[in-house]
């Protein structure tokens, strides 16, 4: 696939991000761009070094003007969150550096589609937006990408069943005020409640204690996974990754992604947060707005006004 892609970050998660996209030959050129000039040299040696036995590509580091002409951009600087951290504490520090960020990757890349990843992602993709002065329908924050499919992992592996047979979406911040609309859920076509109770042949009450218990489990995922091994990666990259893949490929994929909420569902707030979009080459280029229970949206509204709160924080 002849594209170009800048990466800016060259951590973790930046350069797991770049070798996930090699190996699913989306792109035929990668720009790796960290203040850390040398990390990103390093990175990228590693990863050519394996293309003779894979999709042959151009990676190396470089600066803002190297990136000109990049049809994707995806930004992964910021401070990471430590064990016991929340994602809405790196809030104040990463926005700052986003704020300088934009403005200047902006200037070589105005046509480029943008990936935020940096957390808190609806945050930064809300200062992303307002600091880059680009339409916002070409900036795109992996949101609740990573959560969406943390739930259908756990609903998976608890009940047995394929994921790729489970249609499962969390909505909102990627983060605590998380929303989980389980009327829209389902499975092999049946409604997820009635799954429960004709196929597995649970009670109301034990479906409930189970989604209650994935719930708590998929909002927990990212810091019992930092507790265990420092940082998550991969599976952010996977969904980043599918991000690329929605967007270069024009299949109308619908996906969870951070985007200003528009006023949908009732939300008064000015703020990113995750509903599902529909992709293609400019980016999001349509809002799907399935039907949702009064208390699954105001549980949305919620999430909203938790995140108006922290942008105000912010300054923004």
């Amino acid at each position: 696939m002849s594209k170009k892609i800048t990466i800016i970050g060259s951590g973790n998660v930046g350069a797991t991000v770049a070798y996930t996209l090699t190996q699913a030959s989306l792109a035929s050129e990668i720009v790796l761009i960290d203040i850390n000039r040398a990390k990103a040299e390093g990175e990228a040696m590693d990863i050519i070094h394996g293309a003779p036995f894979s999709t042959p590509l151009n990676i190396y580091a470089g600066d803002y003007s190297d990136a000109s002409g990049s049809d994707m951009v995806i930004v992964t600087s910021g401070i990471g969150r430590k064990p016991g951290q929340s994602r809405l504490e790196l809030a104040s520090i990463n926005t700052e550096l986003i704020s300088d960020i934009a403005p200047k990757i902006a200037s070589y890349c105005p046509n480029a589609v943008y990936v935020i990843v940096s957390n808190p992602v609806d945050i930064l993709t809300y200062a992303f937006i307002k600091c880059s002065g680009l339409p916002s329908s070409q900036i795109i924050g992996s949101g609740t990408m990573l959560d969406t499919s943390r739930l259908r992992a756990l609903v998976s592996q608890r009940l047995n069943v394929s994921a790729k047979n489970i249609h499962a979406y969390v909505f909102g911040e990627h983060g605590d005020s998380s929303v989980f609309p389980w009327s829209v859920t389902s499975i092999i076509g049946m409604n997820f409640r009635q799954y429960c109770r004709s196929i597995k042949h649970y009670t109301d009450e034990q479906t409930d204690v189970f989604l209650r218990g994935v719930e708590k489990d998929v909002r927990d995922a990212g810091g019992e996974i930092i507790k265990r091994k420092g940082a998550t990666f991969y599976a952010v990259s996977t969904c980043v990754s599918t991000i690329a893949k929605s967007v270069f490929s024009s299949n109308n994929s619908v996906l969870t992604v951070s985007t200003l909420a528009h006023s949908r569902y009732g939300i008064k707030e000015d703020v990113c947060l995750s509903l599902p979009c529909v992709l293609g080459p400019k980016g999001i280029v349509n809002e799907v707005d399935p039907p949702l229970l009064p208390e699954e949206m105001k549980e949305l509204q919620n999430s909203a006004k938790v995140l108006r709160h922290t942008l105000d924080g912010c300054g923004l």
